[in-house]
């Protein structure tokens, strides 16, 4: 009987099990977590959330929100736990993290085909051949035994950068007197977006945010204490090497003292309706899970050590007297290098039964992370049911980021969010950029139904 194995139970590999056990194939799921846990994880959920709890914009004139569209069509399980654990936080999709990975893990558990094992796998698993493929999606923090029998397998060197997660505040513990809740723009889920920012970048939404308004003065005293502020010490062999879309805070502040609030702390459509005036700098506060007792400071993923987490952030007017239900952290994020190894399949060049997906295989971000699990698993379903995978059209943004991590230039490469620039241009596009996003998207999603209805290996 054919079956597919899978090591690694994180957003990929839970999407990968789900959409090969849709087409009625048996799948084996090892996660190492509760045997062996993580410096960042703090459940034995599948599916974790532990940077920021937002998968970024819902709408399709956003590469990621038409990602997202694609997603859904192509019936994923991340972004039915998503739409079903959803927490405010307007025009972006947010969850309420333990949730979330609760419904994963009762979804994954619970289907007949599915067997999950908890264990740490420290060797490749042998090729059994094409009707028993295996997956790779042990993510950013694959243990060191199995990173070094991948890096023996795919014959290349790992790259790695580093990523820095958000402090968690209590609700009850920000000083409603000094916020006030607002939206960029006033902006509801319904109206159009604008350009989206990095992923770890402020969200928008209709009054879904506690916003922390500062005056000049104020900012500048946050500004030079966060600056001079002692960092937590990163344990590594070679220099850090930080994600570009997702830089802690004091690694953009050293940029330049208006780094910030061009950035994270912009005040852009934020007027304080107290005052009726736009504040010098604003922190931004979202909403972290349903029952609304907790918030994570939008924008401040942080390796400062944690005595001078709570010294700093005290200093953001509202938070005064903040309790931290987690302070920010630094971690190593490591992924092969795509180009040289992968094909537009996520299957290896050098072994066609053996698949990768995931942050390890040189995606970044939630959503991009699960979309190269979901094509994973389809391509791998096909080699189980005895058929050749085919990768998803360039013009599709699944098929785009696929056709990115295995075609980008091998010498340097880093891993990419989604954007409507590693998509293939329009002919004749639209001037108006709205109109062109949109056309881009209408395309995408013609191209989709196309290849759904050419699949051999669909859902049950």
């Amino acid at each position: 009987m054919p079956s597919v194995r899978i090591v690694g139970g994180g957003l990929a590999g839970c999407e990968a099990a789900w959409q090969i056990a849709s087409r009625g194939i048996a799948v084996t799921l090892s996660e190492m977590r509760p045997v062996r846990p993580t410096q960042v994880h703090q459940t034995d959920h599948l599916a974790e959330l532990v940077c920021s709890n937002s998968l970024r914009a819902d709408k399709i004139d956003n590469a990621v929100g038409l990602l997202k569209a694609e997603m859904r069509r192509l019936g994923s399980l991340v972004l039915r736990a998503a739409d079903a654990t959803r927490v405010p936080a307007g025009a972006a999709l947010a969850v309420d993290r333990h949730q979330f990975s609760a419904f994963i893990t009762r979804e994954i558990t619970a289907h007949p085909h599915i067997t999950v094992v908890r264990e740490e796998v420290h060797e490749m698993p042998e090729s059994r051949g094409p009707e028993h493929p295996v997956i790779i999606a042990t993510g950013p923090l694959t243990s060191p035994a199995l990173a070094a029998a991948i890096a023996a397998s795919v014959g290349q060197d790992y790259l790695y950068f580093y990523d820095a997660i958000s402090p968690i505040v209590l609700a009850e513990s920000i000083d409603r007197e000094k916020v006030f809740r607002a939206s960029r723009w006033g902006r509801s889920l319904g109206a159009p977006a604008e350009p989206a920012g990095p992923a770890c970048g402020v969200d928008d939404g209709e009054g879904d945010y506690l916003n922390c308004p500062m005056t000049v003065d104020e900012y500048r005293r946050f500004y030079a204490a966060l600056t001079g502020a002692e960092k937590a010490t990163v344990h590594d062999l070679d220099r850090e090497r930080f994600f570009e879309g997702c830089l802690p805070i004091e690694v953009l502040a050293h940029r330049g003292e208006d780094t910030l609030r061009f950035g994270p702390m912009k005040p852009v459509g934020l007027d304080d309706p107290r005052t009726g005036r736009r504040p010098y700098a604003v922190v931004q506060l979202r909403q972290d899970n349903l029952a609304a007792d907790h918030y994570s400071l939008v924008g401040f993923q942080t390796q400062l050590k944690w005595g001078e987490q709570e010294r700093v952030l005290r200093m953001i007017p509202g938070l005064e007297q903040a309790e931290f239900v987690r302070f920010g952290m630094v971690h190593r994020n490591t992924y092969i290098n795509g180009p040289t190894i992968l094909h537009e399949t996520w299957q290896t060049r050098a072994r066609p039964d053996l698949l990768f997906a995931g942050q390890i295989s040189g995606v970044e971000g939630y959503v991009e992370s699960a979309a190269s699990g979901l094509l994973a698993g389809i391509s791998a379903a096909a080699l189980a049911a005895g058929g050749t995978p085919r990768p998803a059209p360039r013009t599709t943004a699944i098929g785009a980021l696929a056709y990115y991590v295995s075609h980008a230039r091998a010498g340097g490469y880093e891993p990419s969010n989604i954007t409507f620039g590693i998509m293939e241009p329009l002919r004749d596009a639209p001037r108006h950029k709205l109109a062109r996003k949109t056309a881009i998207a209408e395309r995408a999603l013609a191209a989709l139904e196309a290849w759904i209805e050419g699949s051999p290996c669909r859902t049950n």
